[in-house]
């Protein structure tokens, strides 16, 4: 009687496990309405997106890939990514993971908590795990919501990609989940945030606002003419670096860039958020640690670590300035007007022709002669020349060039009209605009390792 009465006292003081505090935390989050809002939202709002665009006449042509979304039905996740990068999944990051704790402050239940518990650090990997399954099922259903959507809409046909090749069906679908795959890295780096946020500020709505105020400081910076080193560094980078996913052959340096940068991030917000909350004093009414370490636990290492990853980027790719330059250019813009030339023919029934054939070579300049060609800007100026099959004379077609601090650029044909000039063309998905006149492309920011 005496060792039964002994066995049950020392099961009482027993830590719950982790896996217990899991589940008791995710059905607390998914209990909530708000969290139940925004899981309905993630599920159905994309597919009405797609398919209410997919109904119009005019396409989201300033996003990547909305030119091509009455072509096919994998550019409407693209476009979703697109979006989602910018202001879904930092709004849902901080929704989720940049409350978690501090909805414990507000409520004043914490001693309660760690009453059944008995481990403050199984309540911190409890809540994380909860935060991060939550994101997850988000992301998921703007995964599964735009496809779904571009798919009944477009229909399952080949994708245009960033260099003007096409993608079969079966190897858009795989790019496009595997850059939505990427996207997790950022995610996680915001949500790490977003928990560090909520350990610091408590109650404060500041820790709800770190990941979307992170997430916009990283935007703007990207759209600033800065050296390509800090660019890569910059955890949000692989909400933009899937581009590379989509030319032939595949950019795959700057994207692992910036995933491991995100992944680091991610796990040192989290340490640190986990190192702030362990050593909280929780018999304290008044201590909510309501952002008095956050400057010394949160915002200096972080500085630091961002110094850390901008000397090791530059260290080891070799990168300098904005990474834009002409032969960059010119051949970026000659290898993608090569592939749509090819596809313009065979919209056109014209002889066949391959991208060798047709050589394809860029001459830019950017504002003037006198200038130098290099950087962003929306003054590039480009003349294409390519020779086909038997003909002596060369043909030319002038392009005007609008290339972004991120590598992205918009060509615009500017004549001759019957070669870049806009006329519709037929194609199995309708009619539709010569490809020739407007694309989108991408200027590889890092160093060509073949010189």
């Amino acid at each position: 009687m005496t060792a039964l009465v002994a066995g049950e006292r020392v099961s009482r003081t027993r830590p719950v496990s982790v896996a217990r505090g899991y589940r008791f935390e995710l059905v607390k989050l998914v209990s909530q309405w708000r969290i139940r809002l925004l899981v309905l939202a993630c599920w159905i709002a994309p597919a009405v997106f797609v398919v209410g665009v997919g109904e119009q006449g005019t396409l989201p042509v300033d996003t990547l890939f909305g030119r091509w979304m009455h072509a096919t039905g994998w550019a409407g996740p693209l476009v979703t990514l697109g979006f989602a990068g910018t202001w879904a999944l930092p709004l849902l990051t901080s929704l989720v993971a940049g409350d978690v704790f501090a909805s414990e402050d507000r409520l004043g239940t914490w001693r309660h908590l760690l009453v059944a518990v008995r481990s403050p650090r199984r309540i911190f990997a409890a809540k994380a795990l909860a935060g991060v399954t939550v994101l997850l099922l988000l992301v998921a259903g703007l995964v599964c919501s735009s496809t779904a959507g571009g798919l009944a809409t477009a229909g399952n046909r080949p994708l245009v990609g960033l260099d003007g090749h096409l993608l079969a069906p079966g190897d858009a679908a795989a790019k496009v989940l595997l850059a939505w795959a990427c996207a997790l890295a950022p995610t996680l780096a915001l949500a790490g945030l977003g928990l560090l946020g909520s350990v610091a500020w408590g109650r404060s709505p500041m820790g709800l606002l770190l990941p979307a105020f992170a997430a916009l400081v990283m935007q703007l910076a990207q759209m600033m003419p800065l050296p390509v080193a800090v660019r890569l560094a910059l955890p949000g980078y692989a909400f933009i670096a899937w581009n590379g996913l989509f030319t032939s052959p595949v950019q795959l340096a700057p994207l692992l860039i910036g995933v491991v940068v995100a992944l680091v991030w991610a796990v040192t917000a989290t340490t640190l958020a986990f190192l702030l909350f362990v050593r909280r004093d929780f018999t304290h009414p008044a201590d909510d640690a309501s952002g008095r370490r956050a400057l010394a636990a949160g915002v200096l290492p972080l500085a630091g670590l961002l110094a850390v990853t901008v000397a090791v980027v530059a260290g080891t790719t070799s990168a300098a300035g904005s990474g834009i330059d002409q032969d960059k250019v010119q051949r970026a813009l000659a290898t993608e007007f090569a592939h749509l030339y090819r596809l313009q023919t065979e919209q056109l029934h014209r002889p066949a022709v391959t991208e060798a054939q047709v050589r394809a070579t860029a001459t830019c300049d950017k504002g003037s002669v006198r200038v130098a060609a290099e950087g962003p800007g929306n003054d590039w100026r480009c003349v294409v020349s390519w020779h086909l099959p038997g003909v002596e004379a060369t043909g030319s077609a002038v392009y005007q060039l609008d290339v972004t601090s991120d590598g992205r650029f918009v060509a615009d044909g500017d004549g001759p009209k019957e070669v870049n000039g806009y006329f519709l063309v037929r194609t199995p998905a309708g009619d539709a605009p010569n490809p020739l006149w407007q694309f989108d492309g991408n200027v590889v920011l890092l160093p060509d390792p073949k010189g």
